[in-house]
């Protein structure tokens, strides 16, 4: 896969949710989407970070 770069349009992609459901890029068309990627599970830094996505800080 190429390296991304800010402002570059998402590659196409399929994944599971939390629900079991398929959730794709085309799902996602026509709102702001946030990706977010993180090297390791429940660490304090990546819980900051997640949370403040979620409250938009």
């Amino acid at each position: 896969m190429a390296n991304l770069s800010v402002g570059d349009m998402a590659p196409w992609f399929e994944c599971r949710t939390q629900d079991g459901a398929t959730l794709t890029l085309d799902d996602l068309k026509g709102g702001c989407t946030v990706l977010y990627f993180y090297p390791k599970d429940n660490t304090s830094g990546c819980t900051l970070e997640a949370k403040s996505l979620r409250d938009g800080q």
